[in-house]
């Protein structure tokens, strides 16, 4: 049995977290930290829990007692958490913050995101689908982003095939849960209801994470990736579209290009190539990413989609523990779309 304890546990992916986690079959939720819900029930927050659950909230975090530890805090606070607090060296982190995915080399480049610049720090990206041996052997894991996760299993076989040497086009839409619980002007009902907009064009903070993947897989990345992020009318799910320009010399035929996504993902455990057009709700409320390609005139356009608090968050996050603890990486995660 995995002893775990959760911090930060009254947001949207803390409440996803453990609702994976009470029917995971390895898992033992020790404790839930959350100082502004100390001792409240966790249903008091987390309602869809009703008849799961009768833990409580708590302001205390007996690191001793636990496995693996999951900040699921929110961006920033996980490295002044462990500059603060002493966490054994035996216990395993998942951070699902962005604070430590990126290498400087990545973050400098980018110098429009406040990133830590240290190479000082241990963890591991946490990409099964391109870092599941390092993963396996790692103690500290960084989570990658919602927004990264979709687009990058849409690009990375085509660094494979060292395609990407042209700017690359993304447009990707998310649902309001992506914002966080806490209302905003941007994600209340009556603003988000039958309504859309971009936010953070070109400049969303992960692009560099997205870049970091591309250039391991690849070896070089010169291009751009030129992002614009949408605001949807639903509450859960990404949908994106990448645009690759296939370089003048490139004597790859449509059907060797398709063959070589079918082939990068032939053994990952939830991202699946379709042979044909996808759709969001193929994805929602579970752990996978599907993608598909068509070919046109020099061009390949890519659609990819997640769940943004499953695949996205804590869906992967919980994979990652699988894999850092030797189980089958899909314990847990045996999640059925809805029919409609």
């Amino acid at each position: 049995m995995i002893n775990i304890g959760i911090l930060g546990g009254a947001g949207y992916t803390a409440g996803e977290l453990i609702r994976l986690l009470l029917n995971h079959p390895h898992a033992n939720n020790v404790f839930i930290n959350s100082e502004s819900n100390a001792g409240n029930l966790i249903t008091d927050i987390h309602e869809g829990l009703y008849g799961e659950t009768d833990l409580r909230f708590t302001d205390q975090m007996p690191f001793n007692e636990v496995d693996v530890l999951f900040f699921c805090f929110g961006h920033g606070k996980s490295e002044a958490f462990l500059r603060e607090h002493d966490v054994p060296s035996n216990v395993k982190i998942i951070d699902l913050a962005q604070d430590f995915r990126l290498h400087s080399s990545v973050a400098c480049h980018d110098s429009f995101v406040n990133h830590p610049t240290s190479d000082c720090h241990d963890y591991v990206y946490g990409l099964p689908e391109i870092n599941k041996e390092v993963i396996a052997h790692s103690s500290h894991v960084a989570n990658p982003g919602c927004f990264a996760t979709c687009i990058q299993l849409a690009l990375l076989p085509a660094a494979s095939l060292h395609l990407i040497n042209d700017d690359v086009a993304v447009n990707a839409i998310t649902g309001s849960t992506g914002a966080g619980q806490k209302p905003s002007a941007t994600t209340h009902f009556s603003w988000r209801m039958g309504n859309m907009s971009i936010y953070k064009a070109f400049k969303h903070q992960h692009v560099p994470e997205i870049r970091q993947s591309l250039q391991q897989v690849q070896g070089y990345l010169d291009a751009a990736i030129d992002f614009i992020p949408y605001r949807g009318d639903f509450a859960r799910g990404i949908f994106a579209t990448s645009v690759v320009k296939l370089p003048k010399d490139c004597s790859l035929s449509a059907d060797e290009i398709i063959q070589a996504y079918k082939d990068f993902y032939r053994d990952a455990a939830f991202t699946h190539y379709v042979d044909k057009a996808i759709d969001l709700k193929q994805v929602v409320n579970t752990n996978k990413c599907l993608v598909h390609v068509d070919v046109f005139d020099g061009k390949i356009l890519i659609t990819s989609c997640i769940d943004n608090l499953l695949k996205g968050a804590v869906g992967q996050a919980t994979q990652n523990m699988n894999i850092m603890f030797g189980i089958d990486e899909t314990e847990g995660l045996k999640l059925k779309p809805s029919a409609f």
